[in-house]
């Protein structure tokens, strides 16, 4: 691959922002028509000095897109980072293998460093793309679909236990209770991301664009005894009938949060309980969700998906490293490799205190930051990192020391396509 130069890389104006959609569609093999409307909304909601386009200087038109926005991500312990949210990533088939990407990625790092940004994120399209640029994938997400005859649940189960309810409400109190309910999950989901007032504007049917026109669905909410907005379901349902007339539809899940034990159970009962549904299709769910357990037959649960979600580039070692907490105790010093790179270096972290700096002391394992991301949120296993190659051991015991060091009870999550 070449860098050609003479295609110019920079950022779009707000009349070029109809073509910059274009060329980010067509890159999706999207093949539709951007309307005025559309462009108008995206430009009212981008910042157009994170929106890069790559212009061709034979014909002027934008054959690449890129664009970043700030986002707020949960780290292990509760405590949020700023980062780079990277979304949008196309480049046209004509234009390929030309280090547009490479130029364009290369930008973001350095703007999002000057930010002050602790790491960027994104969502892969496709796996071995991000890793050269120091990407690693933090989390992972599976989904299910449940065969709700065979779960073994009484379909004459009464309401909710504990003097909880569950409530159809209507998307004028999603937007009421939903936000608030977001930040207290978020606060406590590593991997989860922040959902601005557009989100919740596109989820309910207040915005829709003509690549994502809204579709209504149906909202639960769970209120715990003391009337308190505990958990939220979205979903929506076909409307499949067997050749006998026997109805045979299947659920789908769109978003489903919750804040305690309870309020999860009862969503996920509510939702295999509804007449005329016998399959449940989960959608995107941690990879260690708890559903096909709380089924008296775990078995009616089958993995339909299981795969890397969001992935972490980390541009502040220190600053990311003491943002979250550790399990157990103990002190590593890390050499990243990063190349040229902001993360390259060596660094002390000790999990005991949190503290983190920058050191010349011998080093107990040497790691690239694509594998430092992939470890930053609890999700990988630094053994089986070391088996495959990727973490070298310094010091007997290290390897081991890190596994315990950066793993999580559960494993972090992100609910959220961006």
């Amino acid at each position: 691959m070449s860098l050609d130069r003479s295609i110019e890389i920079r950022p779009v104006t707000e009349p070029e922002v109809a073509e910059w959609w274009g060329a980010k569609q067509a890159g999706f093999l999207v093949p539709l028509q951007v309307t005025e409307a559309d462009a108008v909304q995206r430009a009212k909601y981008f910042d157009l000095s994170r929106t890069q386009g790559a212009f061709d200087p034979h014909t002027g038109r934008c054959v690449a897109a890129f664009r970043s926005f700030a986002q707020r991500l949960t780290v292990p312990g509760g405590a949020e980072v700023p980062a780079s949210a990277v979304s949008a990533v196309a480049v046209l088939p004509t234009h390929r293998r030309r280090g547009l990407l490479s130029r364009m990625m290369a930008a973001e790092l350095a703007a999002s460093q000057a930010r002050g940004d602790v790491l960027c994120t994104l969502i892969a399209a496709e796996y071995p793309i991000y890793g050269r640029f120091g990407f690693g994938p933090a989390t992972h997400a599976a989904e299910w679909e449940v065969d709700v005859p065979r779960t073994g649940l009484d379909p004459r189960r009464p309401s909710p236990a504990g003097g909880g309810r569950i409530d159809l409400v209507d998307v004028a109190e999603v937007r009421r209770v939903g936000p608030a309910l977001h930040e207290r999950f978020r606060a406590v989901t590593p991997g989860a991301v922040g959902r601005d007032q557009r989100w919740w504007n596109l989820a309910t049917g207040l915005e829709e664009t003509s690549d994502r026109p809204y579709r209504p669905s149906f909202h639960a909410v769970y209120r715990s005894a003391s009337g308190e907005v505990e958990g939220l379901a979205v979903y929506r349902a076909d409307d499949q009938w067997t050749d006998a007339k026997v109805p045979s539809n299947t659920l789908s899940v769109k978003d489903l949060i919750a804040l305690t034990p309870q309020a999860e159970r009862e969503l996920w009962y509510f939702l295999c309980s509804v007449d005329w549904v016998v399959r449940v299709r989960t959608g995107y769910r941690p990879p260690d969700d708890v559903l096909p357990d709380l089924l008296p037959d775990p078995r009616s649960a089958r993995m339909l998906t299981s795969a890397d979600f969001l992935w972490v580039r980390l541009l502040d070692v220190v600053r990311a490293l003491e943002a979250r907490t550790y399990a157990v105790p103990g002190t590593l010093v890390l050499e990243v490799e990063d190349g040229s790179g902001p993360a390259g270096g060596r660094y002390r972290l000790d999990a005991g205190t949190g503290g983190c700096e920058r050191t010349g002391a011998p080093a107990d394992l040497t790691l690239g930051v694509d594998v430092l991301g992939a470890l930053y949120l609890g999700d990988a296993s630094a053994a089986r990192m070391a088996a495959l190659g990727r973490i070298t051991e310094h010091r007997a015991g290290a390897v081991e020391l890190a596994d315990a060091v950066f793993r999580t009870g559960r494993r972090p999550w992100c609910p959220d396509m961006f």
